[in-house]
């Protein structure tokens, strides 16, 4: 029995590095972070764009509808900023709103440094995608993750994605039991 395949919708939002000013860093931390957590064979679909609330929309809907990502990660723009506009965006387009995540999301984050509170991450789905926003500090990033991802795969079989499952020895994702299937055979 194999793992079901998994399309996974990465974008870095950041106007200095979608125009070259310096090097990304979001979706390496994001490449990085599955590479060592997730079981499951993944097509990573990533854009890098800046923080312009239309082009976010655009882009999430197109990951979403076009795209068929069952997960959308976004990393960058949740701070108070002006040009932050991640959050907008993403509830512009959300279907349902899943605050807990947010909530998590935060938590997790003032664990490591007080400024956590200045940050507007939320998570929602459209359709069968459920889209995160993450921080933009791949440190942030990881933290973040290994905080609340034990949540990410039982949301996703619930909107109608597929069973995601974690290697062994990182992060067991939770499910009521009714919901989990038989161990794999070796």
């Amino acid at each position: 029995m194999s793992h079901d395949s998994v399309r996974i919708g990465l974008v870095s939002v950041s106007d200095r590095a979608s125009s070259g000013v310096y090097e990304d860093k979001g979706l390496p931390a994001l490449h990085e972070w599955f590479g060592a957590v997730l079981a499951n064979p993944a097509e990573f679909v990533t854009r890098l764009i800046p923080d312009e609330q239309a082009a976010i929309e655009a882009t999430l809907i197109e990951l979403a509808d076009i795209e068929h990502c069952a997960l959308i990660l976004t990393t960058g723009g949740t701070g108070p900023a002006p040009r932050d506009v991640t959050p907008e965006a993403t509830l512009a387009v959300a279907h349902k709103v899943l605050p807990g995540f947010g909530e998590a999301m935060r938590a997790v984050s003032l664990q490591y440094v007080p400024t956590a509170i200045l940050s507007r991450q939320v998570g929602v789905t459209r359709g069968a995608s459920l889209i995160l926003n993450l921080p933009g500090q791949p440190k942030a990033i990881k933290e973040t993750l290994d905080g609340v991802f034990a949540a990410v795969p039982y949301c996703v079989d619930l909107i109608g994605g597929p069973y995601l499952e974690t290697r062994p020895d990182t992060i067991g994702a939770f499910r009521p039991k009714s919901a989990q299937r038989p161990p794999r055979s070796a």
